[in-house]
């Protein structure tokens, strides 16, 4: 009976953990839906404040339409577990939101009304092995038509999911895209192909240009403009050559009437140059011109200092490239016009510049404070202490970065690439506007000019405030040096490598008065880099180059001293006809030579593998740490308590 009355107990215990157990699980999925707990370092699954911040200012209802085909789908793991989080994250931000964000999911089955809808909408389904499609996409909507769509979410841009959401919400909680001026000579609308791509129809926009297309209302303005228009509030100056004196004085009023700017320049500009290449490593410098951009005198009347033929080169901060090494075998190298910027090297209390991960940057330029300058000048990228300025036109003649490397002198100092300046300014044209410049006569057949244009609004002298940032470096714009542009189902997906584009929007925004999603687009990454091993990699190629150098040096001496005795043969005896004839004096230093270049060379290949074994003794105690260590305490920690409970007994057994 005792034994009835247990079993009877163990099966009602089992009964009520299953009760208890589904019905845990009802009150999490209606309660608990959007809760997590988020123990990543760097928080990468947590709402950003900033996305918090717009749901709270969306004014009027946004509908958001998830489609997702589920069967269709059941049997591609990666996809169903991206889907989740993608519909996670919606439903948080329909809560976040207070109602003014009303979220559909749709399941697109395949011949269903569901699937034609999403066809209709300009989703694109990706086909299965099976026939299906599957579809996997977001139509956004508000009540004045507005209309976003993600065709299809690709798991390449899951770091920007966050960001490519809220974007989606932001611009259609505000239809009316701020207005944004560009002055540019570089060719940001029809990409780095120029006239000729564009005739081939093979030209397409800079991707950074495309965002800033997408959210602001971008207005064009010639580069000899002599007015900047009343209704621009924020100009982007990029890249300018050779302004005419009516436009540098459009931005010089333009700045002191209140208008904030962004200017880049350049002392060496990969992108315009690219055409008059001349050889030298791929992507590298090599032609007979230096492109430079400058604004001489706004600069000075700002109080910023910039030298346009100075590059700004760093050991610390190099990229890395590919060239040819001994024997013509491919080899990595350091690349110090090159940088690749991290966090240290960012100004972390400017929304600007705060959270960015990393730029990619080619041949910058420095800015600085001008003695005596009435403004403010704060720093947003600088190099490290391990760096120098380097003649432009030596970066274009020399075709092996490891030369540069040889001659590379730091300062210790730090040099700044980006700064903000504000506070109060000056005119830089004290006597007034300048003259007009001629007008061309019209060419034969052309129409005749236009009116003679209004006159000039009455010049400002000077403002107290001014607002602009300068940033020396106009190729971090090209799309090679931060972006891969893939094609996903027919559509065009931009898969960032760093947050060039990021920085600048941020600017963008940021001289807009926005700052809500600019800590959406520069969130940490998930992955880590291996800082340790790029730091062996770079203390054994630093002593790899320095013995190269001299062991190279020697080799040259050697080989041309084996061509000079091989030539040459015994002076003291006529020469028969064929090769010539060698005293044993003669061989036996010709033979001490080629013991020295095999020597030489087993010594160059020996750094080599020292660098080579540095990394792989590293990689050893890491596997060590991750598979073994952990298994190890675990079985020890087993072994101690069994000990300790087997002496505990036998203690209670003696007494």
């Amino acid at each position: 009976m005792q034994m009835m009355t247990r079993r009877a107990y163990a099966i009602a215990a089992i009964a009520l953990a299953a009760v208890l157990f589904i019905s845990v699980n009802i009150v999490a999925n209606l309660w608990l839906g959007t809760a997590q707990l988020d123990l990543t370092e760097n928080r990468l699954y947590t709402v950003s404040p900033g996305t918090r911040a717009t749901l709270q200012k969306v004014p009027e209802p946004v509908t958001l339409r998830f489609y997702f085909s589920r069967d269709a789908s059941a049997g591609y793991a990666s996809v169903v577990a991206y889907a989740g989080r993608v519909r996670d994250l919606l439903k948080e931000y329909s809560a976040l939101a207070g109602g003014k964000i009303i979220l559909e999911e749709i399941d697109p089955a395949p011949f269903t009304p569901a699937e034609d809808d999403a066809v209709t909408q300009g989703l694109t389904g990706a086909p299965t092995q099976e026939g299906d499609s599957v579809y996997f996409g977001l139509v956004g909507t508000n009540t004045l038509a507005g209309r976003e769509v993600v065709p299809f979410f690709d798991q390449a841009r899951e770091q920007y999911l966050e960001y490519d959401l809220t974007s989606i919400v932001y611009r259609l909680s505000n239809p009316q895209k701020p207005k944004l001026g560009v002055m540019s000579a570089l060719p940001l609308e029809t990409g780095s192909g120029g006239l000729q791509a564009a005739l081939a129809n093979a030209n397409r926009p800079y991707v950074i240009y495309q965002q800033l297309r997408d959210t602001f209302d971008l207005q064009n303005i010639d580069i000899k403009a002599d007015r900047i228009p009343a209704d621009i509030g924020t100009l982007l100056v990029v890249h300018p050559l050779n302004l005419t004196q009516a436009a540098l004085y459009a931005i010089d009023q333009f700045v002191l009437r209140g208008g904030h700017a962004i200017v880049f320049v350049d002392p060496l500009s990969e992108v315009m140059s690219a055409n008059d290449q001349q050889g030298g490593f791929p992507g590298g410098p090599g032609g007979a011109g230096v492109s430079s951009s400058d604004l001489g005198p706004l600069f000075r009347a700002w109080g910023v200092t910039y030298d346009p033929t100075k590059v700004v080169t760093d050991a610390q901060l190099a990229q890395q490239v590919q060239v040819g090494g001994p024997g013509g075998a491919p080899q990595v190298v350091d690349y110090i016009a090159w940088l690749r910027v991290t966090p240290e090297n960012f100004a972390t209390d400017d929304p600007v510049s705060s959270n960015l991960q990393q730029l990619n940057i080619a041949t910058a330029g420095t800015v600085g404070a001008a003695m005596g300058a009435t403004t403010t000048f704060a720093p947003l990228i600088s190099s490290s202490t391990n760096a120098a300025l380097t003649e432009n036109f030596l970066i274009r003649a020399t075709q092996n970065p490891r030369d540069l490397i040889r001659r590379f002198q730091p300062t210790g100092a730090r040099y700044a690439i980006a700064a903000r300046v504000s506070g109060p300014a000056k005119t830089a044209f004290p006597n007034g506007a300048p003259a007009a410049e001629p007008a061309a006569p019209p060419a034969p057949g052309a129409e005749a000019p236009a009116a003679t244009p209004t006159a000039l609004p009455e010049q400002v002298k000077e403002s107290q405030d001014i607002n602009l940032i300068v940033i020396a470096d106009t190729d971090m714009l090209d799309d090679k040096f931060w972006v891969q542009v893939q094609n996903m189902l027919g559509q065009q997906i931009a898969i960032p490598a760093a947050d060039n584009g990021a920085l600048v929007v941020n600017a963008v925004e940021n001289m807009m008065g926005s700052n809500d999603l600019i800590s959406l687009r520069t969130r940490e990454r998930s992955a880590r880099p291996f800082t340790v091993v790029d730091q062996l990699r770079r203390n054994a190629e630093s002593r790899f180059l320095a013995e190269e150098q001299a062991l190279q040096e020697k080799v040259t001496q050697t080989e041309a001293s084996l061509r000079e005795l091989q030539g040459r043969g015994n002076p003291d005896e006529p020469q028969p006809a064929g090769p010539p004839v060698l005293s044993r004096a003669q061989q036996e230093q010709i033979d001490k030579f080629r013991a020295d270049l095999v020597a030489t060379r087993g010594s160059l290949r020996q750094v080599q593998a020292n660098l080579r074994a540095d990394v792989e003794n590293l990689g050893t105690v890491l596997a060590f740490l991750n598979i073994a260590l952990m298994p190890i305490v675990i079985a020890g920690a087993a072994i101690v308590l069994a000990f300790l409970r087997n002496r505990r007994r036998t203690r209670a057994r003696g007494i």
